[in-house]
């Protein structure tokens, strides 16, 4: 086993979690995604969300596909001239959600 899995093996145990329900390769994907195109700190911080998402019920690869979406699009210009021409990419506008929300408005 690597380090990495057996120290999600014990995190799980810890937590009174099953391994076999914990998809890595999804979480880390969206991890890389959200640090590549949005910011290194929003990686562990969506990766937070995405789990208090799957835990009100959300299906795990639905939220991530909306998620990297999301983080895909974050910093990308749209094809008209921006109102915001002098500002930097990323900041501006926000995005257009890739559909419902995973998390209800408290």
């Amino acid at each position: 086993m690597s380090v990495l899995e057996d120290w999600m093996t014990a995190v799980c145990d810890e937590l009174g979690l099953e391994r076999g329900d914990i998809d890595r390769d999804l979480v880390l994907d969206l991890a890389r995604d959200v640090a590549h195109g949005v910011a290194r700190p929003g990686a562990p911080l969506t990766a937070y969300l995405l789990g208090l998402a799957v835990g009100r019920g959300a299906p795990a690869r639905d939220a991530a596909a909306r998620l990297t979406e999301l983080a895909e699009a974050w910093g990308a210009e749209p094809a008209e001239a921006s109102a915001d021409a002098g500002a930097p990419a990323g900041q501006g506008d926000v995005p257009e959600q890739a559909g419902e929300r995973v998390l209800d408005e408290a």
